[in-house]
């Protein structure tokens, strides 16, 4: 009985021990494969700490928690606090982790860590992969879609958008002329409405540039265009030279964005091996934007028969309507952009693979039916979109009304257009900014310049001209006569006019000086460029005539009369030559682009773009150069026409370079 009773407890310790033995092997490897994981994960989520030097207190595999290794009792913190004898259950207290895990340490086993833990800078390394993936798969997918009647349908659309952009450099030089006659600007002022467009074009393009990098490419350039075409179409209204630049100024801050948008839009939906080629028959659509102005003014500006007038406060002449038919390619952009979708690289650019999907689809399905192959199908499935960075946006307590709303809105807005500004100076692209930036200035203070320029040259070399024919009528006396014809091109000095009339006349490029004019009566004048010089009015009479005060130049009135003076200048030049030569010299320049043009368009996959670039600029400026001697119009129209030709190869090589050198992001 007692051996019985020895055998059953000896059998019961002996199953109570092999099942401790069991429990220790159990717990002793679950810690070995936590740690395994936790190990695991450590080394491949924090490997940018691999250089730091490693707490010692922390846990490292192949060792227990407390820093000793135990692996003969096959213990673990799970098991502190117990001897051999005492149980272990399901649930119980297993000890605090050690202070030196951090929260971001505190993962589900096998997981990867959530965006909320990750540093900024892993975020970015992130979305840069991406988006190198992206572009090499992009290329693939473009290269399926092929190249066809999308594309082509494009072209033309933004086309129209870059040929307004042209149409409103011209437009300056060719108003220019006529506005300082029109709104009565002196010498001084005039320089105001050739600056006027190119500040507000500074500042678009770097408006909608931004914007169009945080909104899209077709919104962006839909919203600038309508703005030039408001603009550009009510400045033909305005009257008052102040309110005339405000409208110039809005309608260049308008199409500054043409330029930036419309070279980004268009390449992202080329091919790289037909990018170069592309964009540079691209940018003949500037050049006929430059001839279709020089044609239009040709036309219309010299023709004042075309003018009308509601009064003498309202005057509406030929070089408005010239204004307004120059308004005209760039409603057609925005009405031809409605029909056009979203870049769909931008579209991946910011998440949104659906639509992206979509308009890349629609692209491979229009090029395949023009090609007679409506069968092929679009086998592109799923598309890499990087991954999207959260913005921090500042939201203000009083946001209640709808002018604080748009306030925040607006201030949001810019303040993003900024940031995206500001990463064009952030590695790796800060070295091509800077560069770029010198190039651009230096090529556009050359060619917008001479655009300006140019027709203030000729205009001058013309009054040279007139200057060796100028009629000197000096110490005479005149009285009791009567004048009704043009006078042009003349100076009277020391004259006496004794009840004389003017009736009708124009006065051209006339200036009195010394002289004295007694019981005249000037009747229905009109003048251009006419001075009175220290002259003497006496019993004098002045009806219906457009002689400003500031004509009169330290001179004397006694007992004279003002009646129904007309406000504005009213000259006319119906037999004005030079209007037409001015234009037709421009219409010239501008038609040598299109040799340049094509040559660029041929080579630029072939001899590479910097090379283009580098060459053009050297050859031009040397020819720009050769201007200083010009001393005849037939030479400055020369040399012109040689530096315009030379110039826009360096304009379209400048123009696929920027476009590649950067990020879609920041384009």
């Amino acid at each position: 009985m007692e051996d019985s009773y020895k055998d059953r407890t000896s059998l019961m310790k002996g199953a109570k021990d092999i099942a401790r033995e069991v429990k220790k092997q159990t717990v002793k490897k679950m810690n070995q494969a936590v740690d395994r994981a936790q190990d695991e994960y450590t080394q491949r989520s924090y490997s940018r700490f691999q250089d730091e030097e490693d707490d010692d207190d922390y846990y490292q595999p192949g060792e227990t928690y407390d820093g000793e290794a135990n692996d003969d009792e096959g213990s673990s913190e799970a098991t502190e606090g117990h001897d051999e004898d005492d149980e272990i259950y399901e649930g119980e207290y297993q000890g605090i982790p050690s202070m030196n895990q951090g929260k971001d340490s505190i993962v589900s086993v096998g997981q990867p860590k959530g965006d909320d833990y990750k540093d900024q800078r892993d975020l970015e390394s992130e979305r840069r992969a991406d988006e190198e993936e992206l572009a090499q798969q992009y290329e693939l997918i473009i290269q399926e879609c092929g190249h066809g009647r999308f594309q082509w349908a494009l072209f033309f659309v933004l086309g129209m958008a870059l040929m307004a952009d042209g149409v409103e450099v011209f437009v300056v030089g060719f108003v220019l002329p006529s506005a300082e006659t029109d709104l009565c600007i002196p010498n001084s002022g005039s320089g105001w409405l050739g600056s006027i467009v190119y500040l507000g074009m500074m500042m678009g393009a770097f408006f909608w540039g931004g914007l169009a990098d945080k909104v899209g490419r077709r919104q962006s350039l839909l919203i600038c265009m309508s703005v030039n075409g408001f603009f550009a179409f009510l400045s033909s209204f305005v009257q008052g030279y102040g309110f005339f630049l405000f409208c110039r100024l809005l309608s260049g801050f308008g199409i500054g964005g043409a330029i930036p948008t419309v070279f980004s839009y268009f390449a992202e939906v080329l091919a790289r091996e037909k990018r170069g080629e592309h964009l540079s028959w691209l940018c003949m659509f500037w050049m006929i934007g430059g001839i279709y102005a020089s044609a239009m003014a040709w036309a219309i500006i010299p023709h004042y028969g075309w003018s009308f007038s509601m009064g003498s406060a309202y005057q509406f002449h030929s070089w408005r309507v010239f204004v307004i038919v120059c308004a005209l390619p760039c409603v057609s952009s925005v009405v031809a952009l409605t029909f056009m979708p979203e870049s769909p690289r931008f579209l991946l650019e910011v998440g949104k693979h659906d639509e992206a999907w979509m308009i890349l689809k629609l692209i491979h399905d229009t090029n395949m039916r023009a090609r007679g192959q409506p069968e092929k199908v679009f086998t592109v499935n799923k598309i890499k979109t990087p991954k999207q960075i959260d913005e921090l946006i500042e939201i203000e307590s009083d946001t209640g009304t709808w002018y604080r709303r748009c306030f925040v809105r607006i201030r949001t807005e810019l303040y993003g257009i900024w940031l995206t500004f500001m990463r064009c100076f952030n590695y790796p692209v800060r070295e091509n900014t800077i560069k770029l930036t010198i190039v651009w200035f230096t090529l556009s203070f050359g060619y917008y310049g001479l655009s300006v320029w140019f027709p203030d040259v000729i205009k001058h070399l013309q009054s040279d001209e007139y200057a060796l024919l100028t009629r000197n009528v000096q110490r005479d006396k005149y009285a009791n006569f009567s004048i009704n014809f043009t006078m042009e091109n003349q100076i009277h000095t020391g004259m006496e006019y004794d009840n004389g009339r003017f009736l009708g006349v124009k006065f051209k490029s006339v200036t009195f000086k010394d002289s004295v004019f007694k019981s005249c009566t000037f009747e229905d004048v009109t003048s251009l460029n006419t001075y009175f010089k220290n002259c003497t009015f006496i019993d004098t009479v002045f009806d219906n005539t457009d002689f400003e005060p500031y004509k009169f130049i330290d001179s004397e009135f006694k007992n004279c009369s003002f009646f129904h003076n007309k406000t504005g200048c009213q000259i006319t030049f119906d037999d004005d030559y030079s209007a037409y030569w001015i234009y037709f010299v421009n219409f010239l320049g501008t038609l040598a682009v299109l040799p340049g043009n094509i040559v660029s368009a041929l080579l630029m996959d072939r001899i590479g773009r910097l090379t283009m670039l580098g060459g053009s600029m050297v050859l031009s400026g040397i020819s720009c150069f050769f201007l200083w001697f010009g001393t005849s119009e037939s030479m400055m129209i020369g040399m012109l026409c040689l530096y315009n030709g030379l110039t826009i190869s360096a304009w379209n090589s400048l123009d696929v370079v920027t476009v590649e050198l950067y990020p879609t992001d920041r384009r």
